[in-house]
């Protein structure tokens, strides 16, 4: 399972006041938390701040892998940012996101394919928000077609089914769901993702939440989650669902992680 934190989003009060005041400090102490935890991405995002995004952007890119030895999720629709911080990248980003959506579809594609990285697909599409298992599925289907004819490799390939709030839809869990399935079964070989926590919006014990679903993507096949690493309840979730879905050989990540510290209590 490929863990993306999710924790350096502006959209956070504290992550905005940071960017804004340059304090680095505060900024790498999240990067490392969540490296430390067990994360694989760091995600960064400034997207708040419209004008200055390219360059907030840039200074969080430099600045997290100041700290941190690990690829960033680069989180933007802004092609323009994107462009400037993956100069400033070391290693091969994730970018997220591309959709059909045409204008974002045809201003993302030549970043995307401009260098090897990996590139997370939001089934979104020009005309509608997808509800249904066939909508979301049909949607990454053609995103996963039209990324691999433009050169972009399978299994470089994230599928985002798009959580959206049960708290709006009951139905929306159960079609995600569904859409990994269908799209993993039907494209060997690629990956799925999701933004967790956007399932509990809304809500109260949040924390159950994501939780209580996480575990049922990765019984669907889920390869990949935007998730609080640091949130232990969670980690030991994730952790203990793949053990007993046979993808952690002799149980190894488990045991290393309680006996690191990582998981255990109650």
């Amino acid at each position: 399972m490929i863990i993306v934190g999710e924790k350096i989003n502006s959209s956070r009060k504290s992550i905005a006041d940071a960017v804004e005041k340059r304090d680095a400090s505060y900024i790498t102490e999240i990067a490392r938390e969540q490296a430390e935890a067990g994360a694989h991405y760091i995600d960064v995002n400034a997207g708040t701040f419209l004008e200055k995004e390219p360059e907030y952007l840039c200074w969080l890119v430099e600045t997290v892998q100041s700290e941190v030895d690990l690829p960033l999720c680069l989180d933007s629709p802004n092609p323009h940012a994107l462009s400037e911080a993956i100069k400033r990248h070391k290693g091969e980003p994730m970018i997220n996101s591309i959709s059909l959506e045409t204008e974002r579809f045809q201003s993302l594609l030549p970043v995307i394919t401009s260098q090897s990285c990996h590139v997370v697909a939001l089934c979104m599409s020009e005309t509608s928000m997808p509800t249904t298992i066939e909508e979301r599925a049909q949607v990454g289907s053609e995103l996963i077609n039209r990324l691999t004819k433009a050169g972009v490799p399978l299994e470089k390939i994230y599928v985002d089914p798009l959580v959206q709030p049960v708290s709006v839809d009951t139905r929306t869990g159960l079609a995600t769901l569904g859409a990994i399935s269908r799209i993993m079964n039907d494209f060997p070989g690629v990956n799925t993702i999701c933004g967790l926590s956007n399932i509990s919006f809304g809500l109260p014990e949040r924390h159950l939440i994501n939780r209580s679903f996480l575990a049922l993507c990765l019984s669907h096949g889920l390869s990949a989650v935007i998730l609080d690493p640091t949130d232990k309840r969670l980690m030991a979730t994730l952790l203990t669902v793949e053990m007993l879905l046979n993808r952690d050989e002799y149980c190894e990540n488990f045991i290393a992680a309680y006996q690191t510290g990582r998981i255990g209590g109650r």
